[in-house]
């Protein structure tokens, strides 16, 4: 099983006049459907490795009538890949790029290049993945620890991510300041911080979960939380607690991390996880997060959730086979 990640990496140029030509370009594409030949735009001046890309991609897109932003897109075949010293060279832009990402990569597919940033495409062979012998449960939270992980095998939990709720806090009040000060640049620059700081802190909790699950040999089940937006009934705090925090993008990057480290991923129905005791079954008193059943068990809710989702009956949907499994994950 092969898979493709897409990684974000700034590129500090000034790019200005090749993405005014790909724009003309793109332009032409649309208006000479039959004319989708180089030799047709050499007069533009973009080099063709990158110009034969755009004549194609929009020229060959029938249901697009017009274009405002056109990104320049450079294809394998005019990228030099440097694996020893982790680093990109693009020789028609005379562009040099480091990167961060894992190097066992099979080939870089292609570079779609806007003002600010390069989004590289690289191709992964994922391993087979291992029969696990358990699953930890993850059960997902909006105000407490992003993350509960139960681990059968030891009867133990993972808190994870407790600061979130901090971040949110802290730069919502931040925020209604700024509003307050009409200070609009500013907010959009609050905006972009507390996203970059939440993503980072989706990636080491991806990251925990997933070894978690190798060192215990287990596969990872998590609840399928889709639609979760449009449920009724939510506090407000819980509404903008879970709009902040982006539930699909630590989803993601469980899921792609698991893929390549072969571990299975398995998405249950999330019906009565947080009611039911994990020791026998029934359902329980659940008053904020203490959880109590009538047998005596008595554990932490979200303790409570996170066993019973990894002794929930495979019923949803296994990962590997999902159709709507993503393709890739932007990780820098």
């Amino acid at each position: 099983m092969e898979q493709i990640l897409t990684f974000k990496i700034k590129h500090n140029s000034d790019f200005s006049t090749e993405l005014k030509q790909a724009k003309q370009i793109a332009l032409f594409a649309i208006q000479n459907r039959d004319k989708l030949s180089t030799s047709n735009i050499s007069h533009i001046g973009l080099k063709s490795v990158i110009a034969n890309q755009i004549l194609r991609h929009y020229g060959r897109n029938k249901k697009c009538k017009s274009v405002n932003n056109v990104n320049l897109i450079i294809p394998n075949q005019g990228i030099n890949v440097d694996k020893d010293n982790k680093s990109i060279y693009i020789p028609s832009l005379k562009l040099n790029l480091n990167y961060r990402f894992d190097n066992n990569f099979i080939k870089i597919n292609q570079i779609i290049i806007n003002k600010k940033y390069c989004f590289v495409s690289a191709l992964y062979q994922c391993p087979n993945i291992i029969e696990p012998t358990n699953y930890i449960g993850v059960d997902l939270n909006v105000n407490s620890h992003c993350a509960v992980v139960g681990i059968p095998t030891t009867g133990k939990i993972k808190k994870l991510g407790k600061k979130a709720k901090h971040i949110h806090s802290k730069y919502k009040n931040i925020r209604k300041q700024l509003q307050k000060k009409n200070k609009k640049k500013k907010l959009k620059q609050i905006k972009n911080r507390e996203k970059n700081i939440i993503k980072d802190l989706n990636h080491k909790i991806s990251k925990e979960i997933v070894k978690t699950a190798i060192d215990n040999n287990c596969g990872i089940k998590l609840e399928n939380l889709t639609g979760i937006r449009k449920a009724k009934n939510r506090s407000k705090d819980f509404r903008y607690s879970l709009n902040s925090w982006n539930f699909y993008q630590l989803r993601q990057m469980i899921e792609y991390k698991s893929r390549l480290q072969g571990v299975e991923i398995i998405l249950i129905n999330p019906s009565y996880t947080s009611q039911k005791c994990s020791r026998c079954g029934e359902i329980g008193n659940r008053q904020g997060k203490k959880f109590k059943c009538s047998c005596g068990h008595v554990d932490h809710a979200d303790a409570n959730a996170a066993f019973n989702i990894g002794q929930s009956v495979i019923d949803s949907d296994i990962i590997e086979g999902s159709t709507d499994t993503p393709k890739g994950e932007i990780l820098f």
